[in-house]
């Protein structure tokens, strides 16, 4: 069985009482396109929908890049700035990663997000971007209205020197804002502003096939149709209930078998994870569920979670992580067998965030001590309180997270996996700062089913088809994966 030991934070690297994490050394790596069928690309924006992206830099030093926008309605039709994206392109420093920050805009920070991906076609002056959206909360922008400021900035996670004078996106004289077509912009998926460096031009976003999903093959299907945590058909299906001690979170914590719970909701069973504390490592109940087998690696990974904002009762901003990934063990200090890809919400912020954000992270090895990792990382800072879709795909060449149907992250070669890896669902504290009170609270993660198809790459679209195939047969589990010999 293969428990997770440790836990850093995902942004800073400052340690917690679970562990430590940092995001560092990413690599360069050409990205193909995952799709199992051919895609069909989105339409053309419509007429009438252009923008124009003006810059201004705030920052020339080597402590972090501040790369400030406005975004202007140049077309005669309003547009929805949740489908607006911006690209600001740089040449990533040696075995670093990046943290995004918003310190102010017109439309809000909470209605901003940022997102680091890696170029298909890395060139002399940019291998990586930042990719700048917007909420719903953002509105819609009229003809010949801007955004108002777009006050941004990242910075190395670890926060040691960078160098922006090879960037790309990168103008030292703007010191006022202009017309930047050295980043740019897309409606709906499509390229209205700028120029990409060679061979980088932002791509339409793929739609969902409407294409069948492949049937056949090695698949691990689970409605999580059991009685409690005692049935012993969870056992028989592979599972394992944590009631071991160790990290991560709050040390000396318990990791609590009865707190994973099973219910119907309508015509669905669901699996309920609640942690509950008191303030005391003592009264704190953390909960896992995790596959006995390490048998899966290509494929597709996905399952339906509803994550939570909220305690059911008491005082919240407890610094929570609710979680879904698939996990190796370390074998020794920097193995490069080692492998890890993990959804983490956190509601409450912690790692060195203020509030909530979702992470998604490839892990190619780590050394406890000194820490050392090699990881990369995408994250939005926004909630993501609901039922949510999550799926993780990996192939031969990259690893791609959706959320909702939507691309999320995309990480690089570097990050396969070597050998295969178990299954897992947690939610836990990373320590007991977030919240001081002594009065009793819990919070609760909620499963609906897990997938893994083996070695067969799906869209979101086949993932929901095919999981409403095993609900119309009345299939509440299925597990055809071989063992790995």
């Amino acid at each position: 069985m293969s428990t997770r030991t440790t836990s850093v934070q995902p942004a800073t690297g400052r340690p917690t009482g679970a562990g430590l994490r940092i995001r560092a050394a990413l690599a360069v790596a050409a990205v193909t396109g995952l799709g199992a069928t051919a895609l069909t690309p989105l339409p053309a924006a419509a007429a009438g929908e252009a923008v124009t992206v003006q810059y201004r830099q705030s920052a020339t030093g080597s402590d972090q890049v501040e790369p400030w926008f406005k975004v202007v309605n140049t077309g005669s039709s309003s547009i929805p700035l949740s489908q607006v994206k911006v690209r600001y392109y740089f040449k990533a420093d040696a075995g670093a990663s990046y943290t995004y920050a918003c310190s102010w805009a017109v439309k809000g920070c909470a209605n901003l997000t940022g997102t680091f991906g890696t170029l298909a076609h890395p060139t002399a002056t940019a291998d990586r971007y930042l990719e700048v959206g917007f909420t719903a909360g953002a509105g819609s922008l009229a003809p010949g209205a801007d955004t108002g400021d777009m006050q941004l900035r990242f910075h190395r996670s670890n926060w040691q020197p960078l160098n922006q004078n090879d960037d790309y996106s990168f103008g030292p004289s703007q010191t006022t804002y202009a017309n930047w077509s050295k980043v740019t912009a897309t409606v709906g998926g499509v390229q209205v502003w700028g120029t990409a460096p060679a061979g980088n031009e932002p791509t339409p976003t793929p739609t969902d096939p409407t294409t069948p999903p492949p049937t056949g093959g090695p698949a691990l299907f689970d409605d999580f149709d059991y009685t409690g945590h005692t049935d012993p058909a969870i056992a028989a299906h592979g599972w394992s209930v944590r009631s071991n001690s160790g990290g991560p979170g709050v040390p000396g914590a318990t990791w609590a078998p009865e707190n994973v719970t099973f219910a119907k909701e309508g015509a669905n069973s669901i699996m309920n994870l609640r942690t509950s504390t008191a303030g005391t490592a003592e009264s704190t109940r953390q909960t896992e569920i995790l596959t006995r087998s390490m048998k899966f690696r290509n494929g597709t990974y996905a399952a339906r979670v509803r994550f939570s904002d909220a305690p059911l009762s008491g005082p919240d901003g407890d610094r929570l992580v609710q979680t879904f990934f698939t996990i190796n063990d370390l074998k020794a200090p920097m193995a490069d067998d080692y492998a890890e890809y993990d959804f983490e919400y956190l509601p409450n912020g912690g790692w060195g965030e203020p509030a909530n954000i979702l992470y998604t992270t490839s892990w190619e090895t780590y050394r406890p001590d000194p820490w050392e990792a090699v990881n990369q990382h995408s994250e939005v800072r926004a909630s993501y309180a609901g039922w949510h879709d999550l799926v993780l795909t990996i192939d031969d060449s990259s690893i791609v997270y959706y959320v909702d149907g939507q691309e999320f992250g995309r990480h690089d070669a570097r990050y396969l996996p070597e050998r295969p890896m178990s299954i897992n669902f947690n939610q836990w504290l990373i320590d007991l700062a977030g919240q001081s009170s002594t009065t009793a609270r819990a919070y609760d993660q909620k499963v609906d089913y897990v997938l893994h198809v083996k070695d067969q790459v799906l869209t979101p679209a086949q993932v929901a088809a095919k999981v409403a195939t095993y609900r119309s047969a009345g299939t509440a589990f299925e597990d055809s994966v071989p063992a790995v010999p």
